[in-house]
């Protein structure tokens, strides 16, 4: 079963979403270093990033993509080029590409059949 494992919150003001979230939730919001991309942390992490409590989620915020209408749940996946065919062959499509994202892993954003945007994620295995 693939797991839901990351969120993103597209922005046009970064500045003011950040404020907004930090200030309302007390999530912890950095940006990846040059990156137009913040991460946000709702609970602590440990030393590989991954949340310390079972069914948490962290996510991220980026300025908003023109197919990103609103916030975008994650999924996880073993092959992504299998999740990307069977996304295909059941009515979806794919909006954004299979992307490396450096040495970590892969992305990719697709439309379910009601209109919906989800993200893609493969971890690249070391």
């Amino acid at each position: 079963m693939d797991k839901v494992v990351h969120f993103e919150i597209p922005f046009e003001d970064n500045k003011g979403a950040v404020k907004f979230y930090k200030e309302t939730f007390n999530w912890k919001i950095q940006q990846y270093g040059e990156m137009k991309y913040w991460g946000v942390c709702t609970v602590d992490i440990d030393e590989k990033h991954m949340p310390l409590e079972k069914g948490a989620i962290n996510g991220g915020m980026l300025k908003r993509p023109e197919f990103m209408k609103g916030p975008v749940i994650t999924i996880n996946v073993k092959d992504m080029d299998k999740a990307i065919e069977r996304v295909n062959g059941n009515g979806g499509k794919i909006v954004h590409e299979k992307t490396k994202v450096g040495d970590v892993g892969y992305t990719a954003y697709f439309k379910d059949t009601e209109g919906n945007v989800l993200g893609l994620w493969q971890e690249i295995s070391k």
